[in-house]
């Protein structure tokens, strides 16, 4: 016979193993999960480039472009290392004859967009372009590498063009009445802060910024596209274009989709016949399907955030990101 205290210290442990089971159960279950995200890719990015046959490399360029990485299972966008790691994989693989870059973007960061281009501009294979819905502004900037230009006839691209924002709550912290007192080293160290308007010197300054990296823009097409400078110029106010205006203008090549794109590829890779198709475009893990759709957007931003308002950011974006 069990006493009655022994009974009555026993049944909570009993209670307790079915939570310590279900606990052990759902550890396993994530682990397990996140292995089959990381061979979801390993069987796009290994097992596929073992066939046989010449390919056709895809490199999809879909998104706001920004510097960094998708390691960050948080992030999104089109980060700059994660295409240049693409890049160099199609570069360095002896089976890959020509590879074909997807564009769908409204462009982004100066800095991330030249790296792309950067590293396109690089590649002795046959690179070409096919342009999806967008390819403006730093979108096109990077389809400027290319040796050849696909765009649909109702692509919005160009918007060749740079621009800066400076946000300022000068008059909504006076309304507010707060003072903000910044010291600085020299008349133009802190210019574009978000407490303060900026002076006419510290416009004119950012100006000269913007006007140097958009020339640094107007040179990249003029090169890419064989086109004299002051044409350039003139047609980079901004402004976007069709995909047959552009045609018409000469900043792209021909009319059609990807699957020209990729027929036009394989014969400039000196393939014959159906070409074998290798997409970079991971396949998402496990741990980021869960992620994203757990995560919810948050209701408001830090101050941090907040403070980073006040940095100038150059941007090649027909849209704001």
């Amino acid at each position: 016979m069990i006493a009655e205290s022994e009974r009555t210290t026993m049944l909570p442990r009993k209670r307790r193993w079915p939570w310590v089971v279900g606990g052990v159960t759902l550890v396993l279950v994530v682990a397990c999960g996140m292995c089959l995200g990381g061979l979801m890719v390993a069987w796009r990015s290994i097992i596929s480039p073992q066939e046989f046959g010449d390919a056709v490399a895809i490199i999809r360029v879909e998104g706001t472009i920004d510097t960094g990485s998708t390691l960050n299972p948080f992030g999104g966008g089109v980060y700059s290392e994660d295409i240049i790691s693409y890049i160099h994989r199609a570069d360095e693989d002896p089976s890959v004859k020509a590879i074909v870059v997807r564009i769908n973007s409204p462009g982004g960061a100066v800095v991330a967009s030249d790296e792309i281009y950067s590293e396109l501009s690089k590649v002795d294979k046959p690179v070409v372009v096919s342009m999806g819905d967008v390819a403006a502004s730093g979108g096109y900037y990077v389809a400027c590498a290319a040796d050849h230009i696909f765009a649909n006839p109702a692509t919005l691209t160009g918007s060749i063009g740079v621009y800066s924002e400076v946000p300022n709550a000068e008059k909504l912290m006076k309304k507010l009445g707060i003072e903000v007192l910044i010291i600085r080293s020299g008349s133009s160290k802190a210019a574009g802060n978000l407490f303060e308007k900026m002076s006419e010197e510290d416009v004119a300054i950012l100006q000269a910024m913007v006007d140097e990296i958009h020339g640094m823009f107007v040179d990249i097409v003029a090169e890419g596209r064989g086109l004299p400078v002051e044409k350039v110029r003139e047609l980079a106010d901004g402004r976007g274009y069709t995909g047959k205006q552009a045609l018409e203008l000469g900043l792209i090549d021909e009319l059609g989709n990807l699957p020209e794109a990729i027929d036009y590829a394989a014969r400039a890779g000196g393939i014959t016949g159906k070409p074998r198709i290798m997409d970079y475009q991971a396949a998402p893990s496990l741990w980021q399907l869960l992620t994203s759709a757990l995560t919810q957007p948050r209701p408001s931003i830090s101050l941090e955030e907040v403070l980073r308002l006040s940095t100038p950011v150059f941007l090649y974006s027909y849209i704001e990101p």
